[in-house]
């Protein structure tokens, strides 16, 4: 089938079955132009979970699926491409926070988005990259535990002196690839144009750049330049920027082949046609006492306006 004739089928699939589909801003550009709702991984579960469709099809990988079904038990959930999934989302074992705990009663334990359900279903609170600062330095404790992410969790640490923040051993292995050395040589071909990183990357490296923030603050802040802007982050969003805003701007990948998830870019349309059709997939699944743990963590992230 031509593109076209499979881009036709799935909108009648997605009709016929009442389904709508999600797809992080990662994802391959055709994928996220067949998506009904495209964005970071927290905007697609919470903006589907007031949706009438009774099936979701997520474009991402496996917690992002997790935590739409989290927010929308009622829904069918089908992760698109069954073998996606995030490296860093598993780096933390649940067990290991919960003896945490045990020993220190009075540490909040801050967990990212980009977490399994059952390691959510640990933990006092859920954060993404946007509110993360915001939430830790809002929490009533002094003492914060930020898993899984070292990199985040440094950036947290440096924008909320009050409080003293712990970090484990996670890390995201597609951005922490990136150098201060890719920094500099990018700034060199490319004098005056700012730089915008993701905070999962390495201190040393998002000290050199102009802004850092979650992937939609770096499209509203590239957005918002006069001119070119450099893009320091997985590869997806410098080609939805060129592809959806550039005008006559141009936005600049940063070591593009270092900055690009595997798994992220697993998605095809075949892929994407056969689980809404229900013949492709995996749907997701959670113990209810599990769901309901890892709710309380992101209920109390909405609590604090994250």
């Amino acid at each position: 089938m031509t593109t076209q004739e499979i881009l036709e089928q799935i909108k009648a699939a997605k009709a016929a079955t009442d389904t709508v589909i999600l797809a992080h801003t990662y994802q391959p550009p055709e994928i996220v132009d067949a998506a009904d709702i495209t964005g970071d991984s927290f905007k697609l579960s919470a903006a589907v979970a007031d949706l009438p469709n009774k099936r979701v099809v997520m474009c991402g990988v496996d917690f992002m699926a997790e935590t739409v079904k989290i927010l929308s038990p009622d829904k069918q959930v089908i992760l698109a491409s069954p073998d996606a999934t995030c490296p860093m989302a598993t780096q933390i074992d649940p067990m290991r926070v919960r003896a945490f705990k045990q020993a220190n009663p009075n540490t909040a334990v801050c967990c990212y988005i980009n977490t399994t359900a059952a390691l959510k279903a640990e933990c006092d609170i859920c954060v993404t990259s946007s509110s993360a600062v915001k939430i830790v330095s809002a929490l009533k404790e002094q003492e914060i535990l930020f898993i899984p992410d070292q990199n985040l969790g440094r950036f947290v640490a440096e924008n909320c002196p009050d409080k003293t923040v712990t970090v484990w051993d996670g890390y995201c292995p597609v951005h922490n690839q990136l150098t201060p050395e890719d920094i500099l040589a990018i700034k060199a071909e490319h004098p005056h144009t700012p730089v915008a990183i993701h905070p999962e990357c390495k201190p040393e490296v998002v000290a050199l750049c102009d802004m850092a923030g979650s992937t939609a603050d770096i499209i509203r802040f590239a957005k918002a330049q006069s001119g070119n802007v450099i893009i320091a982050t997985e590869r997806g969003v410098s080609e939805y920027l060129n592809l959806h805003e550039a005008g006559d701007k141009q936005y600049i990948q940063v070591c593009p082949h270092t900055l690009t998830c595997p798994d992220m870019k697993m998605t095809s349309l075949a892929d994407l046609l056969a689980a809404v059709k229900g013949e492709g997939g995996k749907e997701m699944k959670l113990d209810e006492t599990t769901r309901l743990n890892a709710k309380k963590a992101i209920d109390k992230m909405l609590a604090y306006g994250g």
